[in-house]
């Protein structure tokens, strides 16, 4: 028996609540500081996960684009995964480390990128959320409509995060 009913109403709340806690949750925990804690080793980590997501959700379009649902739908499967992991490293590094400024004299190109990252990485969660409901629904039409906005956007907060990352690294004390 599933957790979640698919098509049930509570599961479109769980996704609409799920959508505006993270991103909330987020920037409280982001006030929040531990001292003492070293977790400087976690932006390349958190950077690589970006960097694998980006080339699973590649291999994901592949898997569909060749008819092999079984594996479109594990790879998609892993890149949720992947992307809680994220997540999660991503909010204990910032509740124990204060921001790194930028220092580079490409901020011109930087700041763009990082703005666009943020935003959009909190626009992908429902947008992917929803986009897995309909496939887990069937609604394999549907699922393919939200998939032409939700894949691309999901990708570049991927690739972006991984340039952010390669960006800033110099300037980490």
């Amino acid at each position: 028996m599933a957790l979640l009913d698919p098509n049930s109403k509570k599961t479109q709340s769980i996704i609409k609540i799920v959508s505006v806690a993270i991103p909330v949750v987020v920037a409280i925990l982001f006030g929040v500081k531990i001292p003492n804690v070293d977790t400087s080793f976690l932006p390349p980590i958190y950077a690589a996960i970006n960097g694998s997501t980006a080339v699973l959700l590649l291999a994901a379009l592949i898997a569909i684009k060749t008819k092999d649902m079984r594996l479109h739908r594990a790879l998609i499967r892993f890149c949720l995964l992947l992307s809680i992991i994220f997540l999660a490293l991503y909010v204990a590094y910032h509740m124990t480390s204060d921001s790194t400024p930028y220092g580079g004299e490409y901020g011109m190109i930087y700041y763009p990128i990082l703005i666009s990252h943020i935003v959009l990485s909190v626009a992908v969660i429902p947008v992917v959320l929803y986009t897995y409901l309909w496939a887990w629904q069937g609604n394999y039409a549907k699922h393919k409509k939200w998939t032409r906005f939700a894949w691309p956007i999901w990708f570049y907060v991927a690739v972006t995060g991984v340039v952010v990352y390669w960006m800033i690294s110099p300037f980490y004390n």
